[in-house]
């Protein structure tokens, strides 16, 4: 698949702030260090002048969701100018690749900043927690809630709002963040369901995949522990007797409130 460069020359975003002073511990070891920029794709694939692709794990950023086109050229630009802040150190847990080969991972500049938490920090990215990779979630949790408090970048647009069970049902096929209280909460045929309405079959349900719930039993959550509670989820929203997402690890859900 071949991707279009971004041209690194961005002088016009400020520098943001750093995500740590050190390399922080969840995000597993150093992959490749002392690497140096070559470009930023139009994705938000990092290349390294090596010729190796780095995939910035953890995060969403604006473009993918059809943003306008001022926000997903900052976000891009001001990721430009960050990576120039050379040798850049890459973290990584497995799995390491993705499908397109490129390095899964967390991304600091010779400086110490935390790609991934500057982004979130300046509202230019939001979370999304892999299935399989949940290194760092609270502190990117914390980051884009930092952004989102000051309404900075995405947060200020309507369209990136928190959606709530009552109005998610017309963002059908985008992704979404919803956070509502978990009414009622279940277990059938060994599939999850936390429903956010009192009819099932038309209110905002979360749901746990059979093959995902080992996920949550490796970490003690049993999902009907939910129950009462008032949590934040994200994904692609879908249509399944009202509009679902889809819940593959308890790392990817906030609880925000309890009983």
């Amino acid at each position: 698949m071949r991707l279009t460069p971004l041209f690194l020359g961005l002088g016009m975003f400020a520098a943001l702030p750093a995500g740590a002073a050190a390399l922080p511990a969840c995000a597993g070891g150093v992959e490749i260090s002392d690497a140096i920029l070559l470009r930023v794709e139009q994705n938000g694939s990092v290349i390294f002048t090596d010729g190796r692709a780095v995939h910035l794990e953890g995060i969403r950023l604006p473009r993918a969701d059809r943003a306008p086109q001022p926000l997903s050229d900052k976000a891009l630009g001001t990721l430009a100018s960050l990576l120039r802040k050379a040798p850049l150190t890459l973290t990584a847990v497995a799995p390491k690749e993705d499908r397109y080969d490129r390095v899964r991972g967390q991304l600091f500049t010779g400086d110490k900043v935390w790609i991934q938490v500057a982004l979130l920090k300046s509202g230019l990215a939001r979370v999304a927690i892999a299935p399989d990779r949940t290194e760092c979630a609270g502190e990117l949790f914390a980051a884009e809630a930092q952004a989102r408090a000051a309404r900075a970048g995405l947060w200020a647009l309507p369209a990136f709002a928190i959606r709530t069970p009552e109005t998610v049902g017309r963002d059908t096929g985008t992704f979404q963040v919803v956070q509502g209280k978990v009414l009622e909460a279940g277990l059938k045929n060994g599939r999850a369901y936390l429903n956010f309405g009192t009819d099932w079959r038309s209110d905002f349900t979360v749901s746990v995949a059979p093959e995902d719930m080992a996920n949550f039993r490796r970490t003690g959550v049993d999902p009907r522990s939910y129950l009462g509670q008032t949590i934040r989820v994200r994904g692609i929203v879908q249509s399944h007797n009202g509009p679902e997402i889809g819940a593959a690890n308890p790392q990817g859900i906030e609880v925000v409130g309890g009983p």
